[in-house]
């Protein structure tokens, strides 16, 4: 989509600026990366009430211009290159009217590089509540550009700012904070002549951050260098001095702007509550049961919609063999691809209350305290207090898990988070903890009230956490480096979640989830169904010859019962897909596994989903023949036995053997991918998937030894 006009939405982080992004784009927007960097680029596009088409880019929260993060260091890239395809014909800066005075530090630094932008007053109706009352007018004249009232929760003003934006034009009105050039006047003014721009500040800026700036050449980088080293250039001290000297400007840009007759009372709801949630003891035990709410939830609430998707499948399978003509085809379809997708599909209501509940605690502002309770502990294991954001966001996905770890800004620390954050059970395992838990644990209630299955569930997170947090230990000791780790967050004051928003993440996860790992499901289970279907002619023939030779001349009516059964079974066993699982079994054996879920385990290194699709398609197969389809695939699963022993292959031992595999073994390309990207470097990725897939395969061969 073309537009007519590029717009920036810049702010500190938690002042509502995504909130304003989905706003102004609602469904018409897309992720990328910025160009050359693994950074996430939220651009969407908005219609202005002048009729032209607004691109909207959301760049990442910061606090200055100053990056103390990659993620950060995306905004000066973006505003100073012209030719970035992301650089602004206008910036909307996002304040928070609540703490005005912190936010227009940043407001200064980049009203100072001369790009036409207005400010947007976020959080309007939070300010009046605190008893905050902000001369609107008066702040405009001061700093010469448009001021605009808005709250982005309740959509207040958004009229108001597209019509802002549609005619905002360069003022001259728009003017220096303060005077750049004073801070280093030789290099400021070599700096202009070397880069043709008569903006002080821009010149400064460039002094301070070229080193971060791909737009320059080497040559260019070695000249500029060489202009601060001839003029004593000293970056830190100017930083100080000039974050002092914006402060004294804005002090007097304030005065008589702000009024706050709420200042004692300001605060004072999300203090109380602060108290108790982050305290250190009840803090923790407050979190135990939330997640344990959460746990008990995905079991309860899902137990009715799962049953009617999975009862949907297996009548849409069963008529489907019915009304279908019989062939290669009708089997394939139903066999292969409606069983692989019925695998997936299940799990639709279970990742939607986990989405939906983790979106509740990021919204209410409860997700940030965790974080904070947290930051003692995870420091006695090698990690900082940033590295649980991206350790919790886990238990949704690793991979944007992963790539929020470049706003932890010690290596050391980001490098230990990126290598133990797979640990952290995933969406993707859900489905595979669901069904084994379904097949071998009861579901009971302990005391009335703690569904066993949920229990279980929230064991193996547990379990998953707690070995993300020794291996960060190990690795404490195994890395070094030589820089201090630091922890600064700020918390947002408590809020009601936004209902739009938890819906639309469910929406969102779901869709994104299905789409996905349905595109690997799918093609899986083709591949699967034909390897389960055909094998070598020579041994098919033979199978054949012996079942038909023992239908002709047996008499035993129990024989003759389970004859397509069996046959069905033998074929399996000796098609492609049975030869290939058979020739792993020896090394899976000790763990309790069968040839069948030797093929689900290389099946799930496309993605930890493809268990559940795969265990579908191969019993589907199996079944196909006598069942019609009419058997829920569950069933199918949880009657499997084994031929020599004639037990059920999915015992206690073997499910709570295959679980501790799952929660540990690196089964996801797509992470080993990003660890890659990054990196920038092979070398962690791989160390990962070899120390994952030996922890996961001790562990599984540990917990079988001494259940069985």
């Amino acid at each position: 989509m073309l537009a007519d006009l590029k717009v920036a939405l810049v702010g500190n982080p938690n002042t509502g600026k995504s909130t304003l992004f989905n706003l102004l784009t609602g469904l018409n927007q897309k992720i990328g990366n910025f160009p050359g960097i693994t950074v996430d680029k939220k651009i969407g596009f908005c219609k202005l009430p002048s009729g032209k088409t607004a691109e909207i880019v959301d760049l990442p929260g910061t606090y200055s211009l100053y990056p103390k993060s990659k993620d950060e260091s995306i905004v000066f890239q973006v505003l100073a290159d012209q030719n970035n395809s992301s650089h602004p014909d206008v910036i909307v800066l996002v304040a928070d009217s609540t703490n005005l005075r912190r936010n227009l530090l940043l407001f200064s630094q980049v009203a100072d590089l001369g790009i036409p932008m207005l400010l947007v007053l976020n959080m309007a109706d939070m300010a009046r509540k605190a008893g905050i009352s902000i001369d609107i007018d008066k702040l405009a004249k001061r700093l010469g550009v448009q001021v605009v009232n808005i709250s982005a929760r309740k959509g207040e003003g958004l009229a108001t700012l597209k019509q802002a934006i549609a005619q905002i034009t360069p003022l001259a009105t728009q003017t220096n904070s303060i005077d750049a050039k004073s801070f280093a006047p030789e290099a400021v003014e070599a700096i202009k002549q070397k880069i043709k721009t008569d903006n002080d500040y821009y010149a400064l800026q460039i002094l301070h951050q070229h080193e971060h700036l791909s737009f320059f050449t080497d040559k260019e980088q070695e000249e500029i260098e060489a202009i601060e080293i001839g003029n004593g250039f000293d970056t830190v001290k100017l930083q100080g001095e000039e974050t002092v000297a914006r402060y004294r400007h804005l002090s007097k840009v304030l005065g008589d702007v702000v009024v706050d007759t709420g200042a004692t009372k300001k605060f004072t709801f999300t203090d109380k509550i602060d108290a108790v949630l982050t305290h250190k003891v009840f803090g923790f035990v407050i979190f135990f049961f939330i997640l344990f709410f959460i746990f008990n939830a995905i079991f309860s609430w899902s137990s009715v919609p799962m049953d009617l998707i999975e009862g949907g499948f297996a009548w849409l399978t069963e008529k489907g063999h019915e009304h279908l003509p019989a062939g290669v085809l009708t089997d394939l379809l139903m066999d292969g691809v409606i069983a692989g997708l019925g695998g997936i599909v299940i799990f639709i209501p279970q990742i939607a209350i986990l989405f939906a509940l983790i979106s509740i605690l990021e919204d209410t502002g409860y997700m940030a305290r965790v974080t904070f309770m947290m930051d003692k502990v995870m420091r006695k294991f090698g990690l900082s207090g940033k590295s649980v954001v991206p350790m919790i966001g886990g238990i949704a996905c690793a991979v944007p898990s992963i790539m929020s770890a470049r706003n932890i800004e010690s290596w050391k620390d980001r490098i230990i988070t990126i290598m133990v954050t797979p640990l952290v059970s995933c969406s993707a395992r859900l489905p595979v903890y669901t069904l084994l838990i379904s097949l071998v644990v009861p579901d009971e209630k302990i005391w009335g009230v703690f569904n066993l299955q949920g229990l279980t569930l929230m064991a193996m997170y547990f379990i998953s956490i707690i070995a993300a947090i020794l291996v960060a230990w190990v690795f404490k000791f195994i890395i070094k480096a030589k820089e201090r780790s630091y922890f600064i967050m700020e918390l947002p004051v408590y809020r009601m979640p936004r209902w739009k928003n938890v819906v639309f993440t469910m929406y969102e996860k779901s869709k994104t989830f299905v789409l996905e790992a349905g595109k690997v499901i799918i093609a899986i289970s083709i591949i699967l169904w034909v390897m389960s279907t055909y094998g070598p002619s020579q041994r098919f023939e033979a199978i054949d010859a012996k079942y038909d030779h023992i239908e002709a001349t047996s008499k035993d009516t129990v024989q003759l019962a389970s004859l397509e059964r069996d046959r069905a079974a033998e074929k399996l066993e000796n098609s492609y897909a049975g030869l290939l699982g058979q020739t792993i079994e020896p090394m899976i054996k000790p763990l309790g596994y069968d040839w069948k879920i030797g093929i689900a385990l290389i099946t799930s290194f496309a993605a930890r989903e493809a268990f559940v699709g795969t265990m579908a398609t191969i019993y589907s197969v199996e079944g196909a023949e006598n069942d019609g389809g009419e058997m829920r695939l569950r069933d199918k699963i949880g009657a499997a036995k084994d031929p020599q022993t004639g037990l059920p292959i999915f015992t206690f031992a073997t499910a709570f053997s295959l679980m501790l595999f799952y929660a540990f073994a690196m089964q996801c390309m797509s992470t080993v991918a990003v660890v890659y990207r990054e990196t920038k470097s092979w070398k962690w990725p791989i160390i990962q998937l070899v120390y994952m897939t030996a922890m996961a395969y001790i562990a599984a061969f540990i917990a079988y030894q001494l259940l069985k």
